[in-house]
């Protein structure tokens, strides 16, 4: 039985990636996938465990070679999940995806895998601003691109299957985690098991 994709998506500043990592300390056999960007690394990411970090010229050949299962442009650095990676993971493990809702499409139409998506939100714009602008890492006018951004964005959240608000933040980590927990106890995550229960059954009074 292979692993569940969780997609979990957000605008910038939603406290997705705190979140996630609060995830993958807590609960058992289940790992991030690390897209592969043509941006820049922040302060302390390390290209491997936060991204890959390549150039667009590698990116653009990845592309074109299919090798990507969702790749997107994001304030023009482009972003993109190895298939290759994926289903090596999953072999394994239920694996986190962190991208925005455009790759989200692109896993939903293309993927076979069991898929469960997540959509992170902000309590409001304005604790969204405050987030961003506490964060440092960018100048005002970059902050108005991504806040403008996220009501765009915040008008597909309804494409997913599950809502989290990020007000209190143990909340929407308790309420991130008993969605997984609780997908794993789904009839549809314990399918082949079942069938292989009932054919064993039968087996036996033939």
């Amino acid at each position: 039985m292979s692993g569940t994709i969780y997609i979990i998506s957000a605008p910038s500043g939603a406290g997705k990636t705190t979140l996630v990592n609060n995830l993958l300390a807590h609960v058992n056999h289940i790992k991030p996938s690390i897209s592969y960007t043509t941006r820049p690394p922040r302060q302390g990411e390390v290209t491997g465990r936060d991204y890959h970090f390549i150039d667009r010229e590698l990116f653009k050949s990845m592309q074109n070679s299919d090798a990507f299962i969702e790749s997107a442009e994001v304030f023009g650095n482009y972003y993109g999940t190895a298939k290759a990676e994926m289903a090596s993971m999953l072999m394994s493990d239920d694996v986190v995806l962190e991208i925005d809702w455009q790759g989200a499409e692109q896993v939903r139409h293309h993927t076979v895998f069991d898929l469960v998506s997540i959509y992170i939100v902000p309590p409001s714009l304005d604790s969204l601003a405050s987030r961003l602008t506490a964060r440092s890492s960018e100048s005002n006018s970059q902050i108005q691109t991504r806040l403008k951004q996220a009501s765009s964005d915040l008008s597909h959240c309804h494409h997913y299957d599950y809502i989290v608000i990020n007000d209190d933040f143990d909340v929407a980590a308790e309420e991130l985690k008993s969605i997984v927990l609780a997908h794993r106890c789904s009839k549809r995550h314990y399918s082949d098991m079942i069938k292989q229960l009932i054919n064993t059954k039968k087996l036996e009074k033939d």
